[in-house]
């Protein structure tokens, strides 16, 4: 009886046509995900004439979803450790693409508030999960780079949301790109088809023939045989308590995290929510200020890909240093008139270096817990990063109903950058410290 250590083929193998399967799926996923969070940026300025909505009206209904975001995010990342990934992410993409889709439909905005918050907590829960799947199946050599550049649907998602947004809703009204959200429920039946589970997952729960023949297809070098017996990581399933994410010296790292998470979904979720009102409320006209939105989202891509590739080679936590730093200077700089093309520029960056940092937050903390917690210790993280989230619409209406200048708007939501950074540096700080230790315990000459 051979005994298959599952990490070490997983992280060994080379990529092959399963990858890019699991890859395809989970940036889908995603691609939804990202264009049902984004919509309310898009549709914020017309549902505020429509509705004659105030500006801290307008951030408490955007910020509904997000709350909805952050409990799905705390329940559904602990429930796929114990009733798997895929039941888990097929739960989430019914749950936000029917009530993204109802919102179509609202007439008040109660009923808006209503299903944008119920939507909210499929979006939440969905991105841990897919999260985890693509990092337990990426090979390690690249596994930065593919979950990056699946998180990179978000930004898809949401330039679809602003381009279809400048085309559709001149003519149709801001209804109709909710009803958009119909794409994901005609895609699902392949999704149910093709998306595989969690072999972590599979054989915890015994079913081992279908974890080998998983595990075949994504190492095929590996031979199944009946009587191998699958190692996995440390841990039982059912049995994940938040309490596990401090164990093993993991303490300050994990707070670490979760102030990282705050600051840089609060930048992220106060730009996507408010950036095209300001730039509308500053003399530029609905489509120039919905192209704003679709330059933030693509400077994203080109941050989460390229933060991913740098991330493979000199670490994630760097990455996110850089990021952190890089946003907070060029939201600083939309302060200063700039002519438009600069303004595209820094807003471009900003996309990359916001956006693009939440992407590779969530890589840098799947890879930072063991396997049989990375879902919780995501999902947490996520949590606790949604009052950030929260926070951003909000305190965009506030500035907002301030009448401050565009450019105090701007240096205001630099500020947590800058905190973010810190956090980040005390993270990389006590992990090397927690190598250091490690490495003198190694080396220490045994008694006798």
């Amino acid at each position: 009886m051979r005994t298959i250590d599952v990490s070490a083929l997983l992280d060994g193998a080379r990529f092959n046509a399963f990858h890019g399967r699991v890859l395809f799926w989970c940036a889908l996923i995603i691609i939804f995900d990202g264009y049902d969070l984004v919509i309310y940026g898009v549709v914020l300025p017309a549902l505020m004439q429509a509705w004659n909505l105030s500006a801290l009206q307008a951030g408490l209904l955007g910020s509904c979803a997000l709350v909805g975001m952050m409990l799905g995010a705390l329940f559904f990342g602990p429930l796929s450790d114990r009733i798997g990934r895929r039941k888990t992410i097929m739960t989430c993409v019914i749950l936000f693409s029917c009530f993204t889709l109802v919102n179509g439909f609202a007439r008040t905005p109660e009923e808006f508030a209503v299903c944008r918050f119920i939507a909210g907590l499929g979006i939440g829960g969905v991105m841990p999960n897919v999260v985890a799947l693509m990092n337990e199946y990426a090979p390690k050599k690249i596994r930065s780079t593919l979950v990056a550049i699946m998180f990179s649907g978000y930004s898809v998602g949401g330039m679809l949301s602003a381009g279809l947004g400048m085309l559709l809703m001149p003519a149709w009204g801001w209804q109709s790109v909710f009803f958009v959200a119909v794409v994901p429920l005609l895609v699902l039946p392949l999704l149910v088809r093709q998306l595989p589970e969690s072999i972590n997952f599979l054989a915890r729960q015994g079913r081992s023939e279908q974890a080998r023949a998983l595990l075949a297809q994504a190492a095929p070098d590996y031979r199944p045989d009946g009587a191998d017996r699958l190692l996995l990581a440390k841990g039982q399933a059912g049995k994940v308590a938040i309490s596990q994410l401090f164990h093993d010296g993991r303490t300050l790292s994990t707070l670490m995290l979760w102030l990282a998470f705050f600051c840089c979904l609060l930048m992220v979720y106060a730009l996507g929510s408010w950036l095209p009102k300001l730039m509308n409320s500053a003399g530029y006209g609905l489509n120039s200020s919905l192209a704003f939105l679709l330059v933030l989202n693509f400077g994203a891509i080109f941050g989460a890909i390229g933060g991913g590739w740098l991330g493979d080679r000199i670490g994630l936590g760097r990455v996110l240093f850089a990021f952190f730093t890089v946003g907070a200077l060029s939201l600083s700089l939309l302060a200063l008139k700039s002519p438009l093309p600069v303004l595209y520029l820094l807003i471009g960056v900003a996309g990359a270096c916001t956006i693009g940092t939440q992407i590779l937050a969530n890589a840098c903390t799947v890879q930072f817990y063991p396997a049989h917690i990375r879902s919780t210790g995501l999902g947490w993280a996520m949590g606790i990063g949604r009052i950030g989230a929260i926070i951003g619409p909000l305190l965009g209406g506030a500035l907002h109903a301030a009448q401050l200048p565009l450019q105090a708007s701007f240096l205001a939501f630099a500020l947590p950058g800058l905190v973010g950074a810190a956090a980040i540096l005390v993270f990389l700080w006590q992990r090397s410290a927690a190598s250091g230790l490690v490495a003198e315990k190694a080396v220490e000459p045994t008694a006798g």
